[in-house]
């Protein structure tokens, strides 16, 4: 029997997501460091870290060859108490983590033998794969330098992390929130970039003139609707003709109990309910479609939509300061310098 301080340092041990995974998979098989850093996408000097602490509590064993180390968890050799303490964890694990390592680590031994064995072992699902410099953020950035999207409205914009990104490719960059504090926020991270307006304001009920904006952007900010239909509304609204609407939310779940938490005050649209609230609203859906799964549990599905807006008629003017608030306390650096973010 193990004592107290034995019993607590395994446990800490085996409450790490890395180290589970890790030796989830020397469970089953001996890989190098170079392989189980292919298969986890973590960093080597933390899988090299993890694995140093799992073989000091005798759960690992390493072997050298030539410049690799292998390492295999050795069952037979374990301590009595870190062995039962793991096959308990091995025992109810059920992941969708855990499920695609077993499927990469078996891309992985496929391709042992392979002259270009990183690129073999993540062939036809690099998008999920960890390669230095070929990150999502370096992706998107490189994109962004291709695109031009005029006048631009942030429908919940937050505190202006999609606007760093985008502002520099936009004539004009309207931010949109209710909450003063989180505009304060904008401003202060978005001081450096030209052309940027804030507006306090309510999303079901714009004040901003009809026909304004080149590009609406909407993320994740549907599910905090109390009238969807109404946001949709006044987004085709403020669109000129033939004006673009990028629209992200999550599909309809059942996990309020998460999403609650979040104040949500809805739980999602299908594609299919989203693509009826759009063309009700007088949009030309061009495409609506779950494109992307989270990777944690509970596995939320996220919707892409988009859509182009109508030429019809506004439904009502709208009088008053809106040229005030468009121009709302904007940034003004000296000299003005765009740039590719």
């Amino acid at each position: 029997m193990a004592d107290l301080a034995t019993t607590t340092a395994l446990l800490g041990l085996l409450a790490d997501l890395t180290r589970v995974r890790l030796m989830a998979l020397v469970a089953d098989h001996e890989l190098s460091v170079a392989e189980l850093v292919r298969i986890c996408s973590v960093p080597q000097s933390r899988v090299s870290t993890h694995l140093g602490k799992l073989r000091e509590a005798g759960l690992v064993r390493d072997r050298r060859a030539g410049t690799s180390t292998y390492y295999r968890a050795q069952l037979d050799r374990m301590p009595t108490h870190a062995r039962a303490a793991w096959l308990a964890v091995a025992s109810s694990l059920d992941d969708a983590a855990l499920a695609d390592d077993r499927r990469r680590c078996e891309d992985v031994l496929r391709s042992r033998d392979s002259s270009n064995a990183w690129a073999d072992s993540v062939a036809g699902r690099m998008e999920h794969a960890y390669s230095p410099g070929r990150t999502w953020e370096a992706t998107a950035r490189a994109f962004v330098g291709l695109i031009q999207l005029g006048d631009v409205l942030d429908l919940g914009s937050g505190d202006g992390v999609n606007a760093e990104l985008l502002a520099p490719r936009s004539r004009s960059y309207t931010c949109l929130d209710r909450s003063e504090r989180v505009l304060d926020a904008a401003r202060s991270r978005l001081s450096h970039v030209a052309d940027v307006s804030y507006v306090a304001g309510d999303m079901h009920d714009v004040p901003l003139p009809d026909h304004s904006f080149d590009t609406v952007l909407m993320f994740s900010v549907l599910t905090y609707a109390e009238r969807p239909a109404a946001v949709l509304a006044e987004a085709n609204r403020l669109l000129r003709p033939d004006g673009s609407l990028v629209l992200v939310t999550l599909d309809a779940h059942k996990h309020t109990d998460v999403s609650n938490a979040y104040e949500h005050v809805n739980s999602g649209f299908s594609p299919e309910q989203l693509t009826r609230m759009l063309a009700h609203a007088g949009f030309r859906v061009d495409r609506c479609s779950v494109a992307a799964r989270e990777r944690r549990k509970p596995y939320f599905d996220v919707v892409f939509a988009f859509a182009r807006g109508g030429a019809r008629p506004a439904r009502r003017a709208r009088p008053r300061l809106v040229a005030d608030a468009l121009r709302s306390e904007p940034t003004t650096p000296e000299p003005r310098a765009r740039r590719l973010p």
